[in-house]
């Protein structure tokens, strides 16, 4: 599969609506990589410019992305860029964020993609599938989901007992190593009282040996902050 092109990579800056309504899950910044997206914003611009022009105005400004910063606003831009929209790349963004999320998950990625600041979290759903939800998600590319794409298993995760996340990571697969790799390193678990933090030595020697492995970055602080149970004590009721 060829990378991206550079040439068809926008990155798009911060959005203010005149009313200042903004979506609560929606970056400051976020990147356009399809073609498709990449050619609708730089044709609304030109359409703007050419508007802008024919008005005898270069004055307009906004801090909707623009290459230059500048982009002249019109109801085709607010229509495409505005992160309410519900036609806009954004939303489309989420769409796709909620349309990869795990089945039982989806419902609780909807809500947030949707608005929700704090959805009910799902009932049942065994840890070591957010794990697996968390360490799925690609670094590139940063598109507008990218805050929903960290925020909603980290949150998830946040509200479980140490000794549940413990037994998940003891079940989890590669992919879920990842993810719980990388939210014993973050500062989700971090802030945990010391005594949440204790980790049984089974889920710590995961934890660590996939750190070595494929994470090194995030060891030192995984040996910082794994503080070690008396014993592994986690049994499966």
């Amino acid at each position: 599969m060829s990378q991206t092109s550079r040439t068809d990579r926008l990155v798009m800056g911060d959005f203010t609506r005149p009313d200042g309504a903004r979506h609560p899950h929606h970056p400051r910044s976020y990147e356009i990589t399809d073609p498709a997206e990449a050619d609708a914003v730089r044709a609304v611009r030109e359409l703007g410019r050419r508007l802008a022009d024919a008005a005898g105005d270069d004055m307009f400004a906004c801090s909707c992305g623009d290459d230059d910063g500048t982009l002249h606003p019109t109801p085709e831009s607010y229509r495409l860029l505005d992160p309410l929209s519900p036609d806009g790349i954004p939303a489309r963004h989420r769409a796709r964020w909620v349309a990869a999320a795990p089945g039982a998950l989806r419902e609780y990625a909807g809500a947030l993609a949707a608005g929700a600041e704090e959805p009910a979290p799902p009932r049942g759903v065994p840890l070591g599938v957010v794990f697996g939800w968390l360490g799925a998600v690609r670094q590139e590319p940063r598109d507008a989901a990218r805050l929903l794409a960290d925020r909603a298993p980290m949150r998830l995760l946040a509200g479980a007992a140490t000794a549940e996340l413990a037994w998940a990571v003891r079940e989890s697969d590669r992919t879920g190593l990842e993810g719980a790799v990388r939210f014993f390193a973050g500062e989700e678990f971090t802030t945990r009282h010391p005594k949440r933090r204790r980790v049984p030595d089974t889920a710590r020697d995961l934890l660590l040996r996939h750190a070595r492995s494929h994470r090194p970055g995030d060891l030192a602080v995984l040996e910082r902050r794994l503080l070690r149970a008396p014993e592994d004590r986690i049994r499966r009721s």
